[in-house]
């Protein structure tokens, strides 16, 4: 994009406020006149059955707009729910809308990220439904390592992520102790380890292999492949 049009992102109006961890701060069926952008913390995106259970279908982490859909569909489908404190800038449907009528590279932008945020939804599908619970796992892990590394280039293969096993299970259809098991696995394995809210993943072809992992539907321009050689020997 120009500098006119990231200047003209950079001037939407925006509220910024922090939210405190396990908060529905976008509501099942609830309708909005606002898109909300991650600037820091963890946002799950969750369906719920009529009985209470939920099913975390995506994450969003800083820098994402986690419900830019909803400047076309402002009827909450999904909610969204901070995982950790986080904070969001709620920027209105209506400027939007009007930087997107006014520069159309800024419209395919838009448009983009509604298409990748769709292709997450669809290989989260796969994962739940077609993998075993370590594919799950591994799968889930290298998405986060490439997402979080577009966002922290420095952090590799060391990436903070705050979340319980409890909540790895909503994401994973799994309980907590399934997922404990596979953690301790894929730790026995050298694959990696998740400790205090923070991974570090061993050996990245083996966890790919695992998780049957491969990154174009995230359209990173780059991914981790290259620079692990300068951190950890392959396998």
């Amino acid at each position: 994009m120009s500098e006119g049009e990231k200047q003209a992102i950079l001037d939407l109006p925006a509220h910024a406020s922090q939210v405190a961890p396990n908060i529905d701060f976008v509501r099942l069926d609830h309708t909005t006149d606002h898109a909300c952008i991650v600037v820091q913390g963890l946002v799950g995106r969750f369906e719920q059955t009529f009985d209470g259970n939920r099913q975390i279908t995506a994450l969003h982490l800083p820098g994402d707009a986690a419900d830019l859909h909803s400047v076309v569909q402002p009827k909450a489908r999904s909610a969204l729910h901070t995982l950790t404190t986080t904070t969001i800038l709620r920027v209105p449907h209506a400027a939007l809308r009007s930087v997107a009528a006014n520069h159309p590279a800024v419209a395919e932008a838009f448009w983009r990220d509604c298409v990748i945020d769709a292709a997450i939804l669809s290989q989260w599908v796969v994962n739940v439904g077609r993998r075993d619970a370590r594919g799950r796992v591994a799968h889930l892990v290298c998405e986060m390592a490439v997402r979080y590394k577009a966002v922290r280039p420095e952090q590799e293969f060391f990436f903070d992520f705050p979340v319980t096993q409890a909540q790895i299970g909503d994401m994973m259809g799994l309980t907590p102790v399934h997922i404990n098991r596979v953690l301790k696995a894929l730790r026995e394995e050298e694959l990696l380890t998740l400790s205090k809210s923070r991974v570090h993943v061993m050996n990245w072809t083996g966890l790919k292999y695992a998780g049957e992992f491969t990154a174009e539907y995230l359209q990173a321009d780059t991914g981790p492949e290259e620079s692990l050689r300068l951190v950890a020997p392959h396998r």
